[in-house]
């Protein structure tokens, strides 16, 4: 949740936010339950929270949150959009090819943004992201388990 001292509430008010319910839901369930959280998960935990909230609201509160920096959402390609509440640092992600499990990864090296790209075109540089792409250790662990399944069942078959 919110580092020790500092609710949600808050955290909405040093942001020159109005702490609502839906806003406050929201910021709740990007917090709560793991990170990387997928906008259906996040409409899920505010609506148990309040019993009653749409989508839009949702997306619209998001939107507001990202804006007054209290979350971030990551677009790894492949995958819908996530949300999760790790802002003001330049951290990375791993991603599972398999699975699509996703972990924050510190910055490369040093301070934002970490990496040199080759050719800056005059901008200046304030933000890298990088995604690591792999296969994590229960997808691996899986793939060799039907890889064993595969050859034993060729062999009994090549023994019939």
């Amino acid at each position: 949740m919110a580092p020790h001292g500092t609710s949600l509430q808050d955290k909405l008010r040093a942001a020159g936010l109005r702490v609502t319910a839906p806003r406050l839901a929201v910021l709740t369930a990007v917090q709560g339950h793991g990170q990387h959280r997928e906008v259906i998960d996040i409409v899920e935990a505010a609506r148990e929270r309040l019993g009653t909230l749409s989508t839009q609201s949702v997306y619209d509160n998001l939107t507001v949150l990202e804006e007054a920096g209290l979350v971030r959402r990551i677009q790894i390609p492949g995958q819908s959009a996530r949300y999760e509440a790790r802002v003001g640092d330049n951290h990375h992600h791993i991603v599972c090819r398999k699975c699509g499990i996703t972990h924050d990864v510190d910055c490369a090296a040093g301070f934002a943004p970490c990496i040199t790209p080759s050719e800056a075109h005059g901008f200046v540089i304030v933000e890298a992201e990088v995604v690591y792409w792999g296969i994590c250790p229960a997808c691996a662990q899986a793939n060799n388990s039907e890889s064993t399944q595969v050859i034993v069942i060729e062999q009994h078959h090549i023994q019939q």
